[in-house]
């Protein structure tokens, strides 16, 4: 019989792994892994078995968001298991998905993936972040600090980092709920364009702007950064959490499009999540297959060699590139955290399915990252600016203006 299979399978497992686990069968059947289980797994038809046989992230996942099986235990313990079950029948490492290089990442497609993931409700978000509502890695100087303080802290970073100054204009690419604009205007007295492609992104935060007092300095655009016209248009361009989404065959025009718009003697940072793989290729273990599906379409994570080449060829002077992936393993673990303790009010508000899919995205990639799995940089780059024979570089020799 199939389940006396699964049973056999599972006791093999249980065997060769001393996880604290129990799977339970839609039979009755209880097979634990160790005297003191912390997780339990209750599989709730044959489907989640072959499921179970045939284990990777994106296989637990799906099964677990369409409702085949269900889990109970802390999250962070739930993925953990769920790893050590993957890595039975999946080789971590590449795992390309090539259907994604065939993404088309127009104007439409974008817009639509933006939709899909940004547009589930300001509401939603708001249980879960800091009430700035930062979408993006925190930055922490003691690894103590509460979210919100370490949201501040990264703001700060990168308009230090920018050298900002009084009077000059910030381009702020994939601006979110205004956080990052409001900070630069208000501390740094700079005047911010935002362009988003959310709608909700863009309706609450030209309600905060308002609310701010900044609508003379901060503006907010509902645009496609291929859209903005001109040539030498800003003193500074930021973009955070964005180029994830630009896709690696679009990359060199990502960046060319951030040297036309910026001044000669202007500094961009581009903050994004890249690949540990050389080659860029997929997170492995079923892991981004199952957030290609469910969370992030047409997502796609270069390497940041490639990140650094293409900026580079567009014309960009790379001057400083920091990983901050132990910072963002810290800010997920939060999310999550904050997460799991709002996770009836989120079901009630979302659906029990896509509550699922985000308590599995966040908890997941907290662990992606604080196992090395991803990494996340700010690379910082000058549009060099030729006076004579010389080329200026605007900011200091220093690191010494970012961590005063």
């Amino acid at each position: 019989m199939f389940e006396s299979r699964i049973t056999r399978y599972l006791k093999r497992l249980g065997a060769r792994h001393q996880l604290p686990l129990e799977v339970a069968l839609w039979d009755g059947t209880l097979v634990s892994f160790g005297d003191q289980p912390v997780v339990s797994i209750a599989l709730r038809e044959p489907a989640a078995a072959r499921d179970l046989l045939h284990a990777s992230i994106a296989t637990l996942g799906e099964a677990y968001v369409e409702g085949r099986l269900d889990v109970r235990g802390p999250i962070q313990e739930v993925i953990r298991i769920a790893q050590a079950l993957a890595g039975e029948t999946v080789i971590p490492g590449r795992s390309a998905r090539l259907g994604s290089w065939f993404a088309r990442h127009s104007r439409t497609s974008d817009r639509r993936a933006i939709s899909y993931h940004y547009d589930a409700s300001n509401e939603f978000y708001a249980l879960w972040l800091d009430p700035a509502m930062v979408y993006s890695c925190a930055y922490f100087r003691s690894g103590e600090e509460d979210l919100a303080t370490a949201q501040t802290e990264k703001l700060e970073l990168i308009c230090r980092k920018l050298a900002l100054e009084p009077g000059q204009t910030l381009l702020d690419i994939g601006c979110g709920w205004g956080a990052l604009a409001m900070h630069a205007a208000q501390h740094h007295g700079v005047r911010v364009t935002g362009i988003t492609l959310s709608e909700n992104q863009h309706e609450l935060a030209t309600k905060r702007v308002a609310e701010a007092g900044l609508a003379d300095q901060v503006e907010i655009r509902l645009q496609d950064y291929r859209d903005i016209p001109g040539e030498a248009v800003y003193d500074r361009i930021s973009s955070v959490g964005m180029f994830e989404h630009v896709g690696l065959r679009k990359l060199g025009g990502y960046f060319q499009i951030i040297h036309r718009l910026l001044k000669p003697g202007g500094v961009a940072l581009n903050h994004g999540i890249t690949s540990q793989d050389p080659d860029s290729a997929s997170v492995g273990l079923g892991v981004g297959e199952f957030i290609d599906r469910y969370v992030f379409p047409d997502g796609e994570l270069p390497h940041v060699a490639l990140a650094i080449r293409e900026m580079s060829a567009a014309g960009l002077e790379l001057v400083d590139a920091e990983s901050l992936r132990r910072h963002y393993a810290r800010t997920l673990e939060l999310w999550s955290q904050a997460f799991e303790q709002q996770f009836g009010e989120i079901t009630a508000m979302v659906g029990e399915r896509r509550a699922r899919i985000w308590r599995i995205y966040l908890a997941g990639c907290a662990h992606a990252f604080a196992q090395s799995w991803i990494n996340v940089y700010q690379l910082l780059a000058v549009r060099p600016r030729i006076e004579g024979d010389s080329i200026v570089n605007p900011l200091p020799l220093t690191r010494d203006h970012i961590y005063r």
